[in-house]
């Protein structure tokens, strides 16, 4: 449940920011914030306070749990990073995506037993479909705004798209 908490607060919190004049940015880049900040916790909780439940999530069938867990963390920093930088934002999005749809079947295998009503599969798949729903949205509005702007250099802030 944290994740998505932190996704509805952080894109709310720079949506507020962004009303405010505190940060000049288009609105479709505070989701990317709101995402990389999901993916940080996540990515980071595959190496420090969860990662024995994380290995236990991952499904009998497939080999090496353990470099599973450390490789989609490693996959997860890394593109919570790049979608800061508006010239990877889209390939990090569709890394994401692409995770979110491969690493369901933990999901699956993690909602069965003695569960919290939040960690059983309606809610967890309810969840995901969210993140991957936002992941999707940056890859298409980013796409948008790179072909609007074609032509013009890329920005390089974090971030990116600033009005001026």
């Amino acid at each position: 449940m944290e994740p998505l908490i932190t996704l509805v607060a952080v894109t709310g919190l720079l949506l507020l920011a962004g009303e405010f004049g505190a940060v000049r940015f288009q609105r479709s880049d505070a989701l990317r914030g709101g995402l990389a900040a999901v993916f940080l916790l996540t990515g980071g909780a595959h190496f420090v306070g969860m990662r024995q439940e994380l290995v236990a999530m991952v499904p009998p069938a497939l080999p090496a749990p353990e470099l599973l867990v450390t490789l989609t963390g490693t996959a997860e920093l890394a593109c919570a990073l790049g979608l800061l930088w508006s010239r990877t934002a889209r390939v990090s999005a569709a890394v994401l995506s692409a995770l979110l749809v491969v690493m369901f079947p933990a999901n699956v295998h993690a909602s069965g037993g003695d569960v919290p009503w939040w960690d059983r599969l309606g809610p967890r798949t309810a969840v995901q479909c969210v993140f991957l729903a936002a992941t999707v949205s940056v890859l298409v509005c980013h796409g948008r705004a790179a072909a609007g702007s074609a032509g013009t250099a890329p920005s390089d802030s974090p971030l990116g798209s600033h009005r001026s």
